[in-house]
């Protein structure tokens, strides 16, 4: 019995260790103390201490452990780990490790995130958002670029490329603008808050293109040549990388390159004859100059010993003879330019390639690393600034339009779809703010830019499906009033391109975050590929055994988790938001020990298991997606008013960890293991509801009246108060509304009579005859209903004018002062 004690002892020791993560050798100096100690007391004998010799000495003793049991640890994972094609290898190498790091770590260090720097506009960023990005939102008719022109009008396109739209991500020293990635997001919200034809014109140049290219990687040639093009809008650019053969799988592209000798301007030169067939290229119908990615082979080996050179890229002026750039394609109703490129043996002298003739082959690595980064931006961006636009434009509608003599807004179906919207905007905006920050650090990371593109470009998908079910008819009828028909239609876009949003959640997200943010998993694979096999044996001995221990730290923590909820852990702040940093320190040990388990079971073949690895991928992201949130939260004061957002985004977002964890345990191939796994991870099952009806009816209470909460969620969103502006109408209406109900409540009861809150400007002029209100009053009343009729009315046409597609404007904006 005494012995017993003394294992348990010693049991509970390791468990300890492993959940402060002490190190081998420093667990088994403390389990040989345990073990002298009970010698002392009389309670261990002979047996006992062999039993323990016989684990301690091959796990402690470097000379025994590598040759007896790394060395069958390293041929077994040999045999179970899948090879790595060259382009996985540069998609993972390409990117880097930053706070998704800590969210695989079992133990996030929320001091490090809360001393991430809050996202600053410098003071010349601040003017353009409120200068030129103002005007060009001014100058957008939305009717008028996509029923009519389809197309951006030729003064937008001068007032974009005379302000350097085009130029946000081009230094300065060649005249660009050289705006930080948190100022980029926020001119594309505001941009895309107006019009997705104008967001996207302007975001595809600041994303992956030839200026991002040309500034890493290119030549000090073209970059004296081209960029200081780019930037005063001579040269518009766009990167062909997708083809008919070749969509989301990018790294499959059959389009080829081959090097060989030609005659260029009179001469013979070394070049490269290419054959391309790309489609779904925005901005081609205008680009003038083309970035190609293509495969480059050289059979007669002029350039070296390897004929396959793999994936570069090159750029290729539109004037290049044998260069078709192809009709346009039309989106989804949302006519910004975009179009098919092709060529069919075309000669180009490798001076085009992309950092010259060193750079070919280098090509994946190159877009995979700016990818990281702009995947973190432009549609992130675009998608919260619809979904803060949505959420003001959506609260106020539901303020303002009446059925069964109550504002819509106050049902509580409806409730439910504002919170949705409200909670939804805000998690959105708190991403993109801590996503951009990272890439002004200096970092590139591809495992963050892809959970941004894929939950935000969904979360708008909801956004937009759940406003467009509040406004009725008043959002499926097109016309010039009609403020969401085009980005309902749009969604689909965001959700296609950079990446189909598919293969990013089931591929993408876990298969890159496995690799690059485990601690030991890339380190395994680095020592498994070494030639020099003492060196190998090396290694991969640190790196296994550290792997060891961090799964069985992780297996300890979450079974600590999973009996106490992290009660008794620290957080940042002793608030409300102190269960959800515990909460979220234990879903990042169980992500770790799932996706350790997962590996070990099921080796190579998790990998092609693309629901389950999609799962670990729901919790790795939902872990981002929170914390982000929670930094928000604080950045802005943690203010009591904003707390309902966060409330919101914070529960919902637990609970869709939970739905992936269970869901995961629930469809793990080997049921034995799955209980095993449940039995640590969730033996008792949910912790996390839903969030409530009452917090759910804050949030829609919030949306529909204005105060600085409301404001807070729509800031930097372009909603002035001028002829034309349909959010800046519907913000001023709200107030109108608002302001009235007082007025026609007295009036109602000096009548004594409960009055339809309609026909405002007929019941003004009988209560002004009547002295009930005076003229001002009646004044307001008018002016409201105007504005009410205004925001309920919808368009029609006459036959013809749809058919021919070419009316007259119906309207004209005026000039702004």
């Amino acid at each position: 019995m005494a012995e017993l004690v003394w294992f348990l002892i010693i049991l509970l020791a390791v468990c300890v260790a492993s959940y402060k993560r002490i190190g081998l050798t420093s667990t088994i100096a403390l389990t040989g103390a345990i073990m002298i100690l009970g010698t002392l007391f009389g309670d261990i004998g002979l047996l006992g201490w062999v039993l323990y010799l016989v684990v301690a000495i091959p796990l402690g003793v470097a000379d025994i452990r590598k040759p007896y049991i790394t060395k069958k640890l390293l041929a077994f994972y040999k045999k179970v780990m899948p090879e790595m094609s060259r382009t996985e290898q540069e998609a993972i190498d390409a990117g880097s490790v930053w706070w998704d790091g800590d969210i695989f770590s079992g133990d996030p260090d929320w001091d490090k995130l809360h001393g991430i720097p809050k996202g600053r506009l410098s003071e010349e960023e601040q003017a353009f958002l409120e200068g030129p990005v103002d005007r060009v939102c001014h100058m957008v008719d939305e009717w008028q670029i996509n029923h009519k022109d389809a197309d951006l009008p030729p003064e937008i396109w001068d007032f974009l490329k005379e302000h350097k739209f085009f130029a946000m991500i081009i230094k300065k020293q060649y005249g660009g603008l050289e705006f930080s990635a948190y100022a980029q997001s926020r001119v594309l919200q505001k941009l895309a808050g107006c019009s997705a034809v104008l967001s996207s014109t302007v975001g595809v140049p600041n994303s992956l293109g030839p200026g991002e290219l040309l500034q890493h990687y290119g030549t000090t040639e073209q970059q004296d040549y081209y960029l200081p093009r780019l930037a005063d809008g001579s040269e518009l650019p766009c990167f062909a990388l997708t083809g008919p053969e070749a969509g989301s799988d990018a790294g499959a592209i059959p389009d080829v390159g081959i090097v060989c000798k030609g005659e260029w301007e009179g001469e013979e030169i070394l070049g490269m004859r290419l054959t391309f067939d790309k489609r779904y290229i925005t901005l081609a119908p205008v680009a003038t100059v083309i970035g190609l990615a293509f495969k480059l082979q050289d059979p007669e080996g002029l350039l070296g010993d390897n004929a396959d050179l793999g994936i570069t890229c090159a750029l290729i002026p539109r004037e290049t003879k044998g260069l078709d750039i192809g009709r346009r394609h039309f989106p989804l109703n949302t006519p910004f330019q975009n179009g098919p490129i092709r060529g069919n043996d075309i000669f180009v002298p490798l001076s085009y390639i992309i950092g010259g003739q060193q750079m070919a082959g280098k090509g994946w690595r190159m877009l995979m690393e700016c990818l990281s980064v702009g995947r973190c931006i432009t549609l992130p961006s675009t998608a919260a600034g619809g979904a803060k636009t949505c959420a003001l434009a959506t609260g106020a509608y539901a303020r303002i339009r009446r059925q069964f003599r109550i504002p819509v807004g106050h049902m509580e179906g409806v409730e439910e779809m504002l919170a949705r919207i409200g909670g939804n905007a805000y998690l959105m905006d708190a991403v993109t703010r801590l996503s951009t920050v990272g890439v002004d650090l200096g970092e590139k990371p591809s495992v963050i830019s892809a959970i941004c593109k894929y939950h935000l470009t969904e979360k708008m998908r909801q956004v937009i499906n759940d406003s467009m079910d509040i406004h009725g008819g008043k959002g499926i009828m097109l016309g010039p009033n009609n403020y969401l028909g085009r980005a309902y239609e749009g969604a689909p876009i965001s959700i296609t391109v950079e990446g189909a949003n598919i293969l990013t959640r089931n591929m993408m997200i876990f298969g890159q975050g496995a690799m690059r943010c485990h601690p030991f998993v890339l380190r395994e694979l680095e020592a498994a590929a070494m030639e020099d096999r003492e060196e190998q044996l090396e290694a991969f001995d640190k790196a296994v055994f550290g792997h060891i221990g961090f799964a069985m730290s992780n297996k300890v923590r979450s079974l600590w988790f999973a009996i106490t909820s992290n009660a008794f852990s620290s957080a940042p702040f002793a608030d409300d938001t102190a269960r959800y940093y515990k909460l979220l320190k234990g879903y990042s040990a169980n992500l770790a020990f799932m996706t350790d388990v997962s590996m070990g079971v099921l080796g190579g073949d998790l990998k092609r298991r693309e629901r389950l690895s999609a799962r670990l991928g729901d919790v790795l992201s939902g872990i981002y997606l929170a914390s982000a949130t929670l930094k928000r939260f604080d950045e802005e004061g943690r203010l009591p008013e904003d707390a309902p957002f966060m409330h919101w985004a914070l529960q919902q977002t637990l609970y869709d960890i939970e739905t992936a964890i269970l869901d995961f345990l629930a469809n793990f191939p080997s049921k034995g293991i799955a209980l095993g796994l449940k039995a640590v991870v969730m033996p008792f099952g949910r912790r996390c509801e839903k969030p409530s009806d009452r917090l759910e009816h804050k949030i829609a209470g919030i949306l529909q009246t204005p105060s600085p909460a409301r404001s807070r969620l729509g800031q930097g969103q372009y909603l002035t108060r001028e002829e034309g502006s349909l959010f800046g109408d519907l913000e001023q209406t709200l107030e109108d509304v608002i302001a009235s109900e007082t007025i026609f409540n007295r009036i109602c009861k000096s009548k004594n009579a409960k009055l339809p809150f309609t026909n405002l400007d007929t019941l003004a002029n009988e209560a002004l005859e009547n002295d009930i209100i005076d003229k001002e009053e009646a004044e307001l009343l008018k002016r409201t209903e105007a504005g009410r009729m205004r925001t309920i009315s919808v368009d029609d046409f006459d036959h013809e004018e749809l058919v021919l597609g070419k009316p007259k404007r119906t309207r004209k904006k005026p000039e702004l002062k």
